[in-house]
């Protein structure tokens, strides 16, 4: 320690590198030419933390499109700090290419970047090599007097009084860190199993199945399904895909003209979940023309609004409403201004009655059939969200026509200009979680829907999804999957809503999702510590934290002046770490305002004069 103010953050993946590009950003106004210790603790390489480490398999990809990944802010981004403009991926990978930019990477990721084309998806490695970049940029520009020290370690406790110096206890160090302040920015993280998961462990120890529960996909020890076994898979988002890739390719198989040719080593994957169906695909076509204005309905207004309400908010009765408002008012927008020919009213007279109807009024809904005459051209939430209501087949074989006759039909759409409303719909998505990250824990209903719509894989992703089904590799269980654990049997049985009396039987279950962020279950003695020493949690079990700064709330709401917490374990988690250009990007915001509450409170503590914490 130099004697210099301490600060520490736990975490090195794009949140903390986040916190670090934003005290670079503001230190010149709020702290002078004043020293100041960062020790940044993670047992992972800072800039793509664990997530994002550049040792992953190089068939696992990102969900985005190079040119929709940034970590810089831009004039979009509401914050009290300056914009520090910089490359997105694709202009940072053009950079390299030609030599304005200089990194340290393996053959293949130079490889990568020199073949990347704006709209590809990069693998996550390629992405490491940019946020290590990033990290590499936001040193670079801190201040002479502020100085990062890197700690490669898990952190396992933060102890210390409300009104004095902490204590960062760091595995495999026997001495603590001591710092003036601790910023939390660990993302995602290991959970313990839940009731349900702890019993279909013990059954499958019991009769020597194989149960892999809630994980990192690219974490986990696949190594366990045996070829041309069948293995039942509950959940159909991304983890999915990973699963799925990492099976079949990372198995030795590969795609020919959208055929698949297996390896042999494979084994046949039954899929379903709640929904039934995978997440929709990534949007293939850029914006053009007007944009619709966003916020409309549901802006800070609206929010200071619902924040003065008494008692506690509901997300379905408060909230919901609001959101399908904007959702709509962005789809409409779209559709009036880019596709008049498909409407049937005066742009200036349907938004004068859309903003006027109750969106689950009868009224509301003649009003848009009178206004949009193709039910195809309407937005119906309900609809997207639960595409199988309602849906049966006969047979597990009518199913798999079935289901391949919408994922084909949602990747023609989702590639079709003509349905720009999709896109104008996914940018108030983005607006509606800017808003919502106000507003605390709004459930983990809305988080599944965002990722649903607006977080889906890549196109190229749902073509090898299909090649597999055709090739029997990957067969689809429908909506509302249940899973049985027969003793009589020793099997794992599953069974769905979308077809009735059927089952399919298996030795071998894949739990294909993340665990929960939740205080109650994180295998996080970090975490666990922080709730046991009076941080308040919610009934969902996040880390509750003041949307203002991310100061960490005890259990009287007051906010602990000397602790803060970012990412998607807390009541502010934003929508990710990076962001597409342009779109405002919340967790830039929150970053922004954490790094100035720090600043100006470690510059308070070397003047304490001026101290008022």
């Amino acid at each position: 320690m130099t004697g210099a103010p301490a600060l520490v953050v736990i975490g090195a993946g794009p949140r903390g590198t986040g916190v670090i590009e934003r005290i670079a950003a503001n230190a010149a106004e709020l702290y002078g030419g004043r020293p100041l210790d960062i020790h940044l603790v993670d047992p992972y390489p800072p800039g793509g933390g664990r997530i994002w480490r550049k040792d992953q398999s190089p068939l696992l990809w990102m969900n985005s499109m190079a040119e929709d990944v940034t970590m810089f802010t831009d004039d979009t981004v509401q914050l009290d700090g300056p914009v520090r403009p910089g490359p997105a991926l694709h202009t940072w990978a053009a950079d390299v290419r030609d030599g304005r930019a200089v990194i340290s990477a393996g053959p293949g990721v130079l490889e990568e970047i020199h073949g990347l084309g704006d709209q590809d998806f990069p693998s996550r490695r390629l992405q490491s090599a940019y946020l290590r970049w990033v990290y590499e940029q936001a040193l670079a520009a801190l201040p002479s007097g502020i100085t990062v020290h890197e700690h490669t370690g898990r952190a396992l406790s933060v102890q210390g009084p409300r009104g004095g110096r902490q204590r960062v206890r760091i595995q495999g160090r026997a001495e603590p860190l001591v710092a003036d302040l601790v910023v939390l920015t660990v993302g995602h993280l290991d959970a313990e199993p839940d009731a349900e998961q702890q019993e279909l462990a013990a059954f499958a120890a019991r009769h020597g199945l194989v149960h892999l529960p809630p994980d990192f996909t690219a974490d986990t020890d696949l190594t366990a399904l045996p070829a041309g076994e069948p293995v039942l898979v509950r959940g159909f988002g991304l983890a999915f895909i990973d699963l799925m890739v990492l099976l079949t390719e990372g198995r030795g198989g590969r795609h020919e003209n959208g055929t698949y040719v297996p390896s042999g080593r494979e084994p046949v994957l039954y899929v379903g979940s709640r929904r039934g169906v995978p997440y929709h695909s990534k949007i293939g076509y850029t914006w053009q023309g007007e944009r619709p204005p966003l916020p409309h309905h549901f802006g800070p207004g609206v929010v200071e609004e619902i924040l003065n309400r008494p008692g506690p908010v509901d997300f379905r009765r408060d909230l919901w409403p609001l959101v399908a408002k904007e959702l709509g008012h962005a789809h409409y927008h779209r559709l009036f201004t880019a596709h008049p020919e498909r409407t049937a009213m005066h742009p200036a007279d349907f938004e004068e009655k859309y903003a006027a109807a109750d969106t689950g009024s009868p009224e509301f809904a003649a009003l848009v059939a009178s206004a949009v005459p193709d039910p195809a051209d309407r937005l119906d939430l309900d609809a997207l969200d639960h595409p199988l209501d309602g849906v049966r087949h006969d047979s597990y074989d009518s199913l798999q026509d079935g289901l391949r006759a919408y994922i084909t039909a949602d990747l023609e759409r989702r590639h079709d200009p003509r349905h720009s409303p999709d896109l104008a719909v996914f940018l108030g998505l983005l607006s509606v979680y800017g808003q919502l990250t106000r507003l605390g824990d709004t459930g983990q209903r809305w988080h599944g829907f965002f990722s649903y719509l607006a977080s889906g894989p890549p196109g190229p992703r749902l073509r090898q999804l299909l090649a597999l089904s055709r090739a029997g590799v990957v067969r689809f269980l429908g909506a509302g999957m249940t899973v049985e654990a027969d003793e009589e049997n020793g099997v794992f049985r599953a069974r769905s809503a979308t077809v009735p009396g059927a089952r399919t039987d298996a030795r071998a279950l894949v739990e294909a999702r993340l665990p929960d962020p939740s205080l109650r279950t994180t295998r996080s003695p970090l975490l666990r510590g922080l709730y046991e020493d009076g941080a308040a949690g919610t009934d969902t079990g996040l880390l509750s934290v003041d949307p203002a700064d991310g100061r960490i709330l005890d259990r009287d709401g007051r906010p602990h002046p000397r602790r803060f917490a970012l990412g998607p374990y807390t009541t502010a988690r934003a929508s990710g770490a990076f962001t597409r250009p342009r779109t405002g990007g919340p967790a830039f915001r929150q970053n922004d305002a954490t790094a100035r509450t720090v600043l100006a409170f470690l510059r308070d503590l070397s003047c304490p004069d001026r101290l008022t914490a």
